[in-house]
Formats: C-alpha cells, sequence, structure tokens
C-alpha cells in the first residue's frame, strides 16, 4: 500500500455537538473542557420559573456529530463531522455552544445511517445556501433496512441527494482516502476489513433492484485522520462499522505513522452481537497504547466500562458540549 503524505499540525480542538449524553457535573479532565450548566450565551422562556427564562441547554440523542478545528503556523480551519440524528438538534447545539457556522469549511459524513445525517437539515436552515463541500462514499445513498430477530424488518431513512445539491452543497464520493483543510485531515474512504473478528452489521440489508440483500459490511463507512506533532495520529470514527481496530489499523498503514495519540467516537460494541467482542478490542487497543480514549454514541455501556477499567489514564468520558484540546500551540502566525 503506497503511504499517504499527512500534514501534522499543532493543535487540535475536537468539539462534540451531539452524543447520546450530557453530564453537567463532569468536571474537565486532560484533554477535555466540560460545558456546565447556564455557560450558553443563550436564553429561553420558563414560565413556571422565577423571572420567566432559563439558560439554553444542549440537546442529546442517539447520533453523533463534532466540530473538528485544526491550527497549523497559526492557521484554523473548520469542519462538520457527522451531523446528528433529528433534524434541529444539531442546529440548537451549535447555537447553545456559541459556534458560529460560518467558519465551517467542509463536512464528512462517516456512513448514510440516519442517525449520523438528519441534522444537516437545520444546519442548512441556520447557514443558508452553500456551495461547502460534503465528503462521502459512493454507497452513501443506499437504500437500507435493518432485521432485527422477532420484529419486521425496519427501512432506515435515507438521505435525499436532490435535498442537498437544492441547497448548494458540492457533494464529494470517493472509495479512495482524500485530503481537507491543506491536507491536515485525512478521509480514510473504504476502510480495509483486515482481522476475523469484526462483523461489521449483520442484520443490515440493502435495496437492489427490485430485492432486498444482505449488506453486512457497511462499505461506507470511513473515518477521519489527524497528525498532531509529537503525539501521533487522532482517528475520529461516526459508528466504526467498519471496525474501530480495523479502522485504527487502517489509518496507521495509510500514513506509515505507528503512534496513535487519540481515538474517539462511536466503537458499535453495544448488544448481544457486538459485546462479546469487547476482550479483542481491549486487547488490540493495548497495541495501539493511545494517550487517549474517547467512546461515544454507540459504543455501548458495557464496552464503555471495560474501556474505562483496562486503559484508566487514557479513557476520558464524553458528553454533550465536551472541547478536546490536543496538541502544543505554537507562537507562529501566518
Amino acid at each position: 500500500m503506497d503511504q499517504i503524505q499527512l500534514l501534522t499540525v499543532d493543535t487540535v480542538t475536537i468539539t462534540t455537538l451531539i452524543d447520546n449524553v450530557i453530564d453537567v457535573f463532569m468536571p474537565a479532565q486532560g484533554p477535555a473542557t466540560r460545558f456546565t450548566d447556564g455557560s450558553s450565551p443563550g436564553r429561553t422562556s420558563a414560565g413556571t420559573l422565577e423571572g420567566g427564562e432559563v439558560a439554553d441547554h444542549p440537546r442529546t440523542e442517539h447520533g453523533f456529530s463534532a466540530l473538528v478545528e485544526v491550527c497549523s503556523g497559526g492557521r484554523k480551519a473548520q469542519m462538520l463531522f457527522d451531523a446528528g440524528r433529528t433534524p434541529d438538534g444539531l442546529a440548537h447545539n451549535i447555537k447553545v455552544l456559541g459556534i458560529d457556522p460560518a467558519g465551517i469549511e467542509a463536512v464528512v459524513l462517516s456512513h448514510g445511517h440516519f442517525d449520523h445525517t438528519t441534522g444537516l437539515d437545520g444546519f442548512t436552515r441556520m447557514l443558508g445556501r452553500s456551495n461547502l463541500p460534503v465528503v462521502i462514499h459512493p454507497e452513501f445513498w443506499n437504500r437500507r433496512r435493518v432485521t432485527f430477530p422477532g420484529r419486521e424488518p425496519w427501512e432506515l431513512p435515507s438521505t435525499s441527494r436532490s435535498a442537498l445539491e437544492a441547497v448548494g452543497f458540492d457533494i464529494i464520493e470517493d472509495r479512495q482516502p482524500s485530503f481537507l483543510l491543506h491536507d491536515s485531515v485525512l478521509v480514510t474512504g473504504e476502510v480495509d476489513r483486515t482481522n476475523h473478528f469484526e462483523l461489521g452489521f449483520p442484520i443490515q440489508e440493502v435495496r437492489r433492484g427490485r430485492r432486498w440483500e444482505p449488506d453486512p459490511l457497511v462499505l461506507d463507512d470511513q473515518a477521519v485522520v489527524l497528525h498532531v506533532r509529537d503525539l501521533g495520529l487522532v482517528v475520529m470514527t461516526g459508528c466504526g462499522h467498519a471496525g474501530v481496530v480495523n479502522t485504527v489499523a487502517y489509518a496507521q498503514r495509510l500514513t506509515g505513522v505507528e503512534q496513535v495519540h487519540a481515538i474517539i467516537g462511536g466503537f458499535h460494541l453495544n448488544g448481544p452481537i457486538y459485546e462479546p467482542l469487547i476482550p479483542k478490542v481491549c486487547k488490540a487497543f493495548k497495541r495501539f497504547a493511545p494517550d487517549v480514549i474517547v467512546p461515544a454514541h454507540c459504543t455501548g455501556w458495557r464496552a464503555t466500562h471495560r474501556l474505562a477499567a483496562a486503559f484508566p489514564q487514557a479513557f476520558v468520558p464524553n458528553s454533550v458540549g465536551t472541547r478536546f484540546h490536543l496538541g502544543t500551540p505554537t507562537t507562529e502566525t501566518g
């Protein structure tokens, strides 16, 4: 495999915009600073309270979204990674967290499942017509359903290409790795599946022509990778359907960088299909030896607690509004 020259950056700041949980009493820890109750710049009416209003508060939902800001030589750039599950959740949290959406230069969608894409609805209304690049895998648009045992199959809502084009988004489809933000962010494209234990999504089917067919691999699942100067790789997954271990190993092979600084995102280890994989993932993480581990979204309660026990120094719990500050700023300007 030909290696890709990913530029190093001085710092990366990752802000959790959407996740399944918020805890306003969670203390700052290591690279993480937290949203605290009352720190929102906005207010909302509340007729049952003395004074008639209360500070705005972020929303949680079963989904994921993060703002990624890179800084190198004094130059900053921002991108959005995923968009959450509800039409207005992302836009609401952007407002509550005091983020200016006009600074976002690109959008990466980890895969086509609606809990990572639906928030584009409110985001586009907030932003207005825009020619932002939106980076996806060609199979992002697939019609899909899941077949839970004992239930009728459930077809998942899918994203409308025409709706995204109508607001001016520049849709970029690629199976191969690609760069964003001045070659400082690597989008993996389709992730190589190289281990025997990460299963994809065995209960998923795809509509091809007139038939539903098995679609366990979720080939559109992709991650973003950054290289922080002197620290190593930061690997962010949405759900990690390609397997979080496969994804980190692929990032190492693509970049030629072995040192892993942080693994952040959904690791999809919840439920009876995936929980037997938890010890194998923990074993692989010991080989990666990351400095920071932040399980989110679909990682699941049991996997999160196992990772916390296995990596007490690296583990950092996530919460909506958390900002992870990775790297050391320089005094250069540019």
